[in-house]
């Protein structure tokens, strides 16, 4: 028996021996060199698909390090595309593959990933992630050169959480780089620390120092680094000449088309110029609009190529499965008919006692059905009447075109859904079940909260029986209802993936987030007993240094 099983599996081995593993990495160089390809061109959709199937590749391949800075470049392409939580998403993710902290590749990955974490986190005003972000890539990095820009960046967040004596040490460290362009940045941000923590100190002559070396370089954003600054340093002394380097920040920045500069040159521009206050109003609003709209697309672009990808993958992944299926079949026949009676009495003998492990669980499930009956019933009173008529409430309070009508008429399907519980009567409603969610969503957004949905396609909930989209409503709507209950979120992100037979629900918010022992009371209780319902696993981190993140995981079928 033993021994059969052994011939089978050589000579699975030896039908797969064309497939060499150098031919595979070499497809995932191909990839990997076609993305930064696509990098130097600007064509960043392309670059982060490419960089994707590259990273598979790696992983398919056991390479972890290929795969790791795979990923970290596909984070920088999300930050350069204004997304910023996508970005520190998938360094994260890359944080997990580069483990080898020892090789000088991954110390040099590791760095550049901190850094561009901790820029996102800029960005994001988390100031002192970034701080602890950068101090991290310092750690790792093993290139002089950025170093010095690792330490001016430090100085640079530090400034801005007003820590003026801890900026000017890291400055002046960066003051001893040998590029002109790094030590342009430091004397510019030395100075700035010097005159916010002492404003009678004369940091002119560093300021236009540090501008004709921008100036000579050509260096137009380290321009605009030194006009904002400029701005600043005139803002209370002589407002005309605050003035005179808000417009030439504008300008400037115009003329590279980088919006950040020009929302902050048009800011300066109307407290300083109020006479011309709407034509700049509506100016900023316009450029603020546009780039909110494009950091969006960019969110669904980068999520619907992730998904498309991973898609790919399992597709690929079940075309080779298939293949060894088919050489398994034609292995087997060769064994004759000895080997297929043999194979039919250990399928008899297996299904037998499969058959007996399947009765005792019945046994079991009956045991468990009167507590499982009161135990649903308690979560239906809970989800129907409490969490319907706080969704009532809350489309009430967040949407103002919300009129009786429709008020009545949502009252009146909470009634009778309340009455028909006894009766197990299920939603007929034909409506799509992602059309289901977004609305569901939606109604908990309102100036205070914004709610952002990734990957909540169609395409997500195939195959996902009724009664476990009823399941995961409940599950989302508890989670919606705790969060504008008690997390004073002002951000919240749920992102839906599937992967082969997996449907993976990754929620997160920027609130208080919640104790371990809050968890397991009222609705939340009801959510966890949901998940074991259908078979999934839910965790929650209560430990991050702000907000909650729940994970949620389930098999289709």
């Amino acid at each position: 028996m033993k021994l059969s099983y052994l011939i089978i599996i050589l000579l699975i081995f030896y039908s797969c021996k064309k497939e060499k593993a150098e031919d595979k990495i070499y497809q995932s160089k191909i990839f990997y060199e076609k993305a930064k390809k696509f990098v130097n061109e600007n064509i960043s959709d392309s670059a982060f698909y490419y960089f994707n199937l590259a990273k598979n590749d790696y992983l398919n391949n056991y390479d972890s390090i290929g795969a790791g800075k795979s990923l970290v470049n596909m984070a920088i392409i999300q930050h350069n595309n204004g997304d910023y939580y996508g970005s520190i998403e998938t360094s994260l993710e890359a944080n997990k593959l580069l483990k080898n902290e020892n090789d000088s590749i991954v110390k040099s990955t590791l760095a550049s990933n901190y850094n561009n974490m901790a820029i996102c986190s800029s960005f994001l005003k988390n100031y002192n992630e970034s701080v602890d972000f950068y101090k991290k890539a310092l750690q790792f990095s093993n290139d002089n050169k950025n170093r010095y820009v690792y330490n001016n960046n430090i100085g640079d967040a530090f400034i801005l959480l007003d820590k003026y004596k801890e900026a000017k040490e890291y400055l002046e460290t960066a003051l001893l780089t040998k590029d002109s362009l790094t030590y342009a940045k430091a004397l510019n941000n030395l100075a700035r620390a010097k005159f916010l923590e002492d404003k009678t100190y004369d940091a002119l002559p560093e300021l236009n120092k540090a501008l004709r070396i921008r100036q000579n370089k050509e260096d137009l954003e380290g321009q605009n680094s030194s006009f904002s600054t400029l701005a600043d340093f005139y803002l209370e002394n002589d407002p005309e000449k605050s003035f005179f380097f808000a417009q030439k920040l504008l300008e400037t920045a115009e003329k590279i088309k980088i919006a950040e500069d020009q929302t902050n040159a048009l800011r300066r521009l109307i407290s300083l110029n109020p006479s011309n206050y709407l034509k700049n109003f509506q100016r900023l609003t316009a450029i603020n609009d546009s780039t909110q709209s494009a950091r969006n697309k960019a969110k669904n672009q980068f999520a619907v190529v992730r998904y498309d990808v991973e898609q790919k993958n399992a597709e690929n992944q079940n075309l080779k499965l298939k293949d060894v299926e088919n050489k398994i079949n034609i292995i087997y026949l060769s064994f004759g008919s000895g080997i297929l009676a043999l194979a039919l009495i250990i399928g008899f003998f297996w299904n037998e006692k499969r058959k007996k492990n399947i009765r005792h669980e019945k046994e079991q499930e009956k045991q468990l059905e009167v507590k499982n009956t009161e135990l649903k019933y308690s979560k239906k009173v809970h989800d129907v009447v409490a969490n319907g008529i706080y969704q009532v409430m809350t489309k009430i309070e967040n949407q103002s075109d919300f009129s009786k009508e429709e008020t009545l008429d949502e009252l009146e399907f909470v009634y009778e859904k309340s009455r028909d519980i006894s009766y197990e009567n299920t939603d007929s409603h034909d409506e799509k079940f992602n059309e289901k969610i977004s609305k569901l969503v939606a109604s908990f957004k309102n100036d205070e909260i914004k709610t952002f949905t990734v990957g909540n396609q169609e395409e997500t909930w195939e195959n996902v029986t009724k009664s476990t989209q009823t399941e995961l409503y409940q599950i989302i709507r508890e989670l919606l209802v705790n969060m504008k209950k008690h997390s004073k979120a002002n951000n919240v992100i749920l992102k839906f993936e599937k992967i082969n037979n997996l449907i993976n629900i990754n929620y997160a918010d920027n609130g208080i987030g919640i104790s371990d022992e809050l968890i397991f009371k009222n609705g939340l209780s009801n959510t966890v007993s949901r998940i074991e319902n259908i078979n999934g696993k839910i965790t929650f981190e209560t430990k991050t240094e702000k907000g909650l993140k729940v994970n949620i995981s389930f098999p289709v079928s």
